[in-house]
């Protein structure tokens, strides 16, 4: 009777993972499909050229260093490294998201991120975010980490009708990007996961703050001390 259980067993454990491996292959045919049409319609080099001559455009010399690297520690902290997808990071994500059968669980880099404003909804679609990968890919092979971070950092969203860190320095600091301190570079930071909460609400936002410097800490941009200063 055992045998016979475990032999049931194998077979279904087989057949979900021949299922999963189809729905796989199909996932990737389609998330290609929507990568060609969308590059297709419009090359990347006309987006990046759309996005830099916007008058609010801030080159990367001109912006704070203490936000490039809170940015960087709480967004994605092997952006230096990696070529567009973070393996450790995208096979722990992957993993539960298949747990949860959903994509709810986040993991995308700085340049997934910027492919997806360039051409994708936020639609958490598996399609989509194939897709999204193939455009990072390219974006990794035509720019440099420095021109990829650039161009990240003027079209992200921070709330209160801010895009782009020369717009929300200006918002929320009456600053310029490259006037912004530590502490107020570490709430700029945290704004982008989700600005629309962090923004209106003053808790919440402390909250990501310390996020942020809990990062900073962790991958050594910051001693515990000054991190304690500024959250407390």
């Amino acid at each position: 009777i055992m045998k016979k259980i475990l032999k049931g067993i194998g077979l279904v454990l087989s057949g979900m993972l021949i299922i999963l491996l189809i729905l796989a292959g199909v996932t990737g045919i389609q998330g290609y499909q929507q990568y060609q049409q969308v590059i297709q319609q419009e090359p990347i080099e006309q987006k990046v050229s759309q996005i830099q001559e916007d008058e609010n455009y801030t080159e990367i010399e001109e912006i704070s260093e203490h936000f490039k690297q809170a940015l960087i520690a709480v967004e994605d902290h092997r952006f230096y490294t990696h070529s567009g997808f973070d393996v450790l990071t995208t096979t722990r994500v992957m993993f539960e998201n298949l747990f949860h059968m959903s994509l709810d669980a986040g993991g995308s880099t700085i340049t997934q991120q910027l492919a997806r404003n360039f051409y994708f909804t936020q639609d958490k679609l598996f399609t989509r975010k194939v897709a999204e990968l193939f455009v990072a890919f390219d974006i990794e092979e035509q720019y440099s980490k420095n021109e990829i971070l650039e161009l990240y950092m003027n079209i992200i969203y921070f709330g209160n009708n801010c895009y782009g860190i020369k717009e929300a320095a200006e918002f929320y600091y009456n600053k310029q990007p490259s006037e912004l301190t530590l502490e107020e570079s570490t709430y700029l930071a945290g704004l982008p996961q989700a600005p629309s909460v962090y923004s209106q609400d003053d808790v919440k936002g402390q909250q990501r703050q310390k996020q942020v410097t809990d990062a900073m800490v962790k991958y050594h941009y910051l001693t515990q001390e000054e991190a304690d200063e500024i959250t407390g």
